[in-house]
C-alpha cells in the first residue's frame, strides 16, 4: 500500500489519495460484551487503545475484496465480530490478542477471515 505522502506527488488530489490507502481511527474504546453491543468500527484502519474484559468491536458490513485492519493495544484480548449475518474466522465471533495487528480479509459479504500479524 502506498503511503499518502507518495500519492500526494502523483496527479492524484488528497481526497482520491485518502481513499487508496482508506480511513483512519485511533484512541478506539471497545465496548459492549455482545455483538449487537459491541463497537461498530467505521474506519478502514482502525487502532483500538482500551479495551474491558470480554468487551469487542464489530467490523463494518462489506463485499469481496473488502480489507479491515484492526491494531489491539487495548492490553487483553479483543473480541472482533462480523456484520449481522457474517461469519468471522468460520464463527460468530475471533479473540485478536492483545499487541496483535490483524488484517480482516472479506471474500464475499458473510464470509471474513482473519490475516494476523506475528
Amino acid at each position: 500500500m502506498a503511503r499518502l505522502s507518495e500519492l500526494g506527488v502523483s496527479s492524484l488530489d488528497a481526497t482520491a489519495a485518502q481513499a487508496v490507502n482508506g480511513s483512519v481511527a485511533t484512541g478506539l474504546v471497545a465496548t459492549g460484551s455482545t455483538a449487537a453491543t459491541a463497537l461498530l468500527l467505521g474506519a478502514a484502519n482502525n487502532f483500538v487503545t482500551t479495551s474491558a474484559a470480554s468487551t469487542g468491536v464489530m467490523l463494518p458490513a462489506g463485499g469481496a475484496g473488502d480489507c479491515v485492519f484492526i491494531m489491539n493495544r487495548a492490553g487483553q484480548a479483543l473480541t472482533v465480530y462480523p456484520p449481522t449475518g457474517a461469519t468471522v474466522n468460520n464463527t460468530t465471533s475471533f479473540s485478536q490478542t492483545s499487541a496483535k495487528g490483524a488484517f480482516y480479509v472479506y471474500s464475499s459479504a458473510t464470509a471474513i477471515e482473519p490475516v494476523l500479524s506475528a
